[in-house]
């Protein structure tokens, strides 16, 4: 093989290894591969290189995937890496005889014509890319880059709520793999668990994003995912985070027994934190209140909103809030208990609730203004205000156009099918007038055509 293209030799203490020796002597390749890898910090594309081998036949061999069991595959690799042919079952090989004491030296490197085999290895990862992975496998996470991760997160909520998640799904789940990437070397304890606090949240955030499209059976699988990297470091906080979400998931799927259930299971864990805050536990009941109100129990509905306004009024500004609830403040407690007593039909209640929480709700979220606009909407219909529920509608367009959001849409459409029995009121022609104009500005489509 041309010097070029050899790796480093094996350190001594990796070929006298009783584990590297017994490894070879039964030609366990995945695990001499670890090995070689562990010990000797050469990268599977590395080894693709010197043993003439593609990176992915590499990569399932050491995933268990693939056996290698042909001779010349196994010479290769004993002449690739340096390991010596005794070890492998194989005949002295010519390169451990030292170059000083050959009977006959080799052709000059600049001679020897490339075989077939070596030109194919071209499109195999370079010497650069190999330093790449050398020191990316060096880097150890640091406060730091505990640090820079979470700001990343709040970075991609941000824009979920500005823009919808759909888009940012694939950097998200990049994200999540690379964090649990580094879950698996040996961290001091707080990298290590603020590495899993961090995993866990992109998980949800992944959960999340799904849910928002109304992809209820990935977003219920991801936001497990985020249950069991939690429980890892006994965050029964976030767990409870966790679970208040497919709580309001179970909600939109109209399974009430079920929202109950995994609220339930969510204040449980909650109780037993001690550092469960005051607006932890007032995002807690409301989660419940919704669960009661779609079950149409108005006495349990509005003992939990008590409970969630009670823990609210005990927030203090030095409480050591977790950054998934801060989101929590006093408008969305507002709407949130609107939307409670809209869903129980009590809509003279709801409405100037939903409305002044509206108005102070932050312009960047789209998405929940959005919802809360058409919320509104629907209230006022229900109260008979077709006029206004119908400017309410198209003032909450704008928003709706600007977010992706399959919820959105599904609040949209149930807005549309309820003016159903006033399409011909001028106040529904002209909603409906903007809506096409919103939807198809080329009059492509209509609004049956919106997605539920």
């Amino acid at each position: 093989m041309p010097e070029s293209r050899r790796t480093k030799e094996l350190p001594a203490s990796l070929l006298t290894d009783p584990e590297m020796i017994d490894a070879c002597l039964i030609r366990d390749f995945a695990r001499v591969f670890r090995l070689v890898k562990v010990r000797a910090g050469i990268f599977p594309s590395m080894i693709a290189r010197q043993c003439e081998l593609t990176p992915s036949r590499v990569g399932e061999v050491i995933a268990g995937r693939r056996q290698l069991l042909h001779m010349d595959v196994i010479e290769r690799i004993a002449d690739g890496l340096r390991i010596p042919g005794h070890m492998l079952g194989l005949a002295r090989r010519e390169w451990e005889t030292p170059v000083a004491l050959a009977v006959a030296g080799r052709e000059p490197p600049d001679l020897v014509q490339p075989s077939a085999g070596l030109r194919a290895l071209a499109a195999l990862p370079g010497v650069e890319v190999d330093g790449i992975l050398a020191l990316a496998a060096g880097t150890k996470p640091s406060p730091s880059t505990l640090r820079a991760l979470r700001s990343s997160i709040e970075d991609y909520w941000r824009r979920d709520d500005e823009h919808g998640g759909e888009t940012l799904r694939p950097a998200v789940v990049g994200q999540l793999r690379y964090v649990e990437g580094l879950l698996t070397g040996q961290r001091p304890t707080p990298i290590q668990n603020g590495l899993y606090g961090i995993a866990a949240e992109l998980a949800r955030l992944t959960a999340w994003t799904y849910f928002d499209g109304r992809q209820y059976q990935q977003a219920r699988a991801y936001f497990s995912e985020a249950l069991q990297l939690a429980r890892e470091i006994d965050d029964h906080p976030f767990m409870a985070n966790v679970l208040a979400c497919m709580s309001l998931q179970a909600t939109y799927q109209d399974k009430p027994a079920d929202a109950l259930a995994l609220v339930s299971a969510a204040q449980d864990k909650a109780r037993a934190a001690s550092r469960a805050t005051p607006r932890v536990r007032a995002m807690l009941a409301m989660r419940e209140a919704f669960a009661h109100a779609i079950l149409g129990d108005r006495k349990a509905t509005h003992t939990a909103i008590s409970e969630a306004h009670s823990q609210f009024e005990h927030i203090c500004e030095g409480d050591p809030d977790p950054p998934w609830v801060t989101y929590f403040d006093e408008p969305k407690l507002i709407v949130d208990t609107g939307i409670a007593h809209g869903r129980l039909g009590e809509v003279a209640i709801a409405e100037p609730m939903i409305a002044d929480a509206l108005a102070r709700e932050d312009p960047a979220n789209q998405r929940g203004r959005a919802f809360h606009a058409f919320w509104l909407a629907q209230t006022q219909l229900q109260r008979g205000k077709l006029d206004q529920a119908c400017h309410t509608a198209i003032e909450a367009l704008v928003p709706a156009a600007a977010v992706s959001s399959e919820r959105v849409t599904g609040h949209l459409r149930e807005f549309y099918e309820q003016l159903a029995p006033y399409r011909e009121a001028p106040a529904a022609v002209a909603f409906e007038a903007r809506l096409r104009a919103t939807l198809s500005p080329q009059g492509q489509r209509t609004p049956s055509s919106i997605r539920t």
